[in-house]
């Protein structure tokens, strides 16, 4: 498409592009986003480009004998690559992670000259205590919180635990002299998790990452001065001693403000800790009333196969199928399959042209339908045949016809994944440019999937395909097609 734009505004010469300021601009561009040769190359190959220097020419070079259609393709890359974040680069680092903040500290009914007495002496204390003092500093991080810290230590997951404890002793020591409104009463939550080590907005080192995140949402569901840990770091803790048996408590699942389930251990014995544990946010074992539109999976996938194919390049409209080869893991049958199906474009369900089917192409009904989103529709299927614990494989195919005027596909896992396979068709006239990305859903950031896609070219259509080999999936994980 864009190689016709350019020869109608040459032949009509209303328009004349500056070839020599194009090509400045895509040198700056290149700087800016560290893009190599190598990548300028390979995008000129993909454009069918007939090099007319050597390879070892430099960029400039390349780009001064290319054609201009080529040039304004790599441009209109580059800008849509302007706003993209990059990679992180580093990997991540797993720590042990104690985090802290004072109860009440926003209470407006307290003066800001108390709270920042509280503030100081909780700083205090934490700087008094062994485990603090005697920290590795190249192998820990603290972040001040404004009315508490994070604590991380690369070295022990008995850091956590053992400052807590201590700083508990010395605060109950200091709340005896004092009044209620004056005393500090803390909550703590514990636990092991990775994190990114970034640069903030200053240049300094920071953390970021799914460990860092967890950690406050055990200490969000504590109450005053409770020390709660999580099942992971828990469960480690309890056999390295009978002392750390003795003192932990499990207290069963609660749910985080964001739908999360966390199974806790209540951290509690002399002069620390506090038995007493709330009954808000907590999961109570009893029968829920079913819920058409919110997913449970009792299966995981044996495999997934996802295939694109553009049928009307002008709207993006592109038929999808997903073939599913589903292993009950439930004592349950299963009766029924969850689809959440999404696309650009408002459409009415009716228009989607939706057919499941399984392995004998029988069409299975759909029960339930939520289509009140013009973007997303959610929808049960029945099973004629329950899926039972002892059936290993059941294969089921899920069709439908979106516009992706984006041309961006986001895939979810809905349960466990062994091996998952992606296709992708699309006109040979079309331009695309094929990335594979990993979301990390939790920290919202992207990274370029391992391996890269495979693309091959028939004399009608460009056909990519992904398949990463020996990588399971985990529910909610989650990727990105762009083309």
């Amino acid at each position: 498409m864009k190689l016709k734009l350019v020869k109608k505004f040459n032949k009509t010469k209303k328009y004349k592009v500056n070839k020599s300021e194009k090509i400045a601009e895509i040198m700056g561009l290149i700087e800016e986003q560290e893009k190599s040769k190598d990548w300028l190359l390979d995008e000129l190959k993909k454009l069918k480009v007939k090099l007319k220097t050597s390879t070892v020419s430099n960029s400039y070079e390349i780009l001064k004998s290319s054609p201009l259609s080529a040039i304004l393709t790599i441009l209109e890359i580059l800008k849509s690559d302007e706003l993209s974040v990059k990679d992180i680069q580093t990997f991540t680092r797993t720590l042990h992670w104690f985090f802290t903040d004072i109860v009440g500290s926003s209470n407006p009914n307290i003066s800001v000259t108390s709270q920042a007495r509280k503030i100081n002496a909780l700083n205090s204390f934490i700087q008094k205590s062994r485990i603090f003092q005697k920290r590795d500093q190249a192998n820990s991080v603290i972040l001040p919180t404004g009315d508490g810290m994070a604590i991380g230590f690369a070295d022990s997951p008995e850091k956590p635990l053992r400052l807590a404890i201590e700083l508990h002793k010395l605060l109950n020591k200091f709340n005896k002299a004092k009044s209620d409104k004056d005393k500090v009463l803390v909550r703590i939550g514990i636990d092991s998790g990775p994190v990114y080590f970034i640069k903030d907005v200053q240049g300094n080192e920071s953390v970021w990452g799914s460990g860092i995140i967890m950690t406050r949402r055990v200490m969000d569901l504590c109450g005053p001065n409770q020390i709660f840990v999580s099942q992971r770091a828990g469960d480690d803790l309890r056999e390295l001693s009978p002392e750390y048996k003795s003192i932990m408590h499990k207290i069963g699942g609660y749910i985080t403000k964001h739908g999360q389930e966390l199974f806790l251990y209540n951290v509690y014995g002399k002069n620390f800790g506090n038995p007493k544990i709330r009954t808000k946010d907590r999961i109570v074992k009893k029968k829920q009333n079913y819920d058409p539109f919110s997913p449970t999976p009792k299966f995981e996938f044996n495999s997934i196969e996802i295939h694109l194919d553009i049928s009307e390049e002008k709207t993006m409209r592109t038929h999808h199928l997903f073939i599913w080869d589903i292993k009950n893991i439930s004592k349950i049958p299963l009766d029924n399959l969850f689809y959440d199906i999404g696309g650009d474009v408002s459409k009415d369900f009716r228009d989607l042209n939706v057919r499941i089917t399984d392995e004998n192409n029988k069409n299975l009904e759909i029960v339930s339908l939520d289509s009140n989103k013009e973007h997303e529709k959610k929808f049960h299927v029945k099973l004629d045949q329950p899926i039972k614990k002892s059936h290993t494989k059941r294969m089921f195919k899920c069709e439908y016809d979106w516009e992706e005027p984006y041309r961006i596909f986001e895939y979810v896992f809905s349960a466990n994944c062994k091996k998952f396979r992606f296709f992708f068709t699309a006109p040979k006239s079309l331009i695309i440019k094929h990335r594979m990305l990993e979301i990390d859903r939790e920290l919202g950031v992207k990274k370029i999937a391992d391996p890269a896609p495979l693309v091959s070219y028939t004399a009608s259509k460009t056909k990519i395909s992904w398949e990463p080999k020996n990588q399971v999936f985990k529910k909610h994980q989650a990727l990105e097609f762009q083309w």
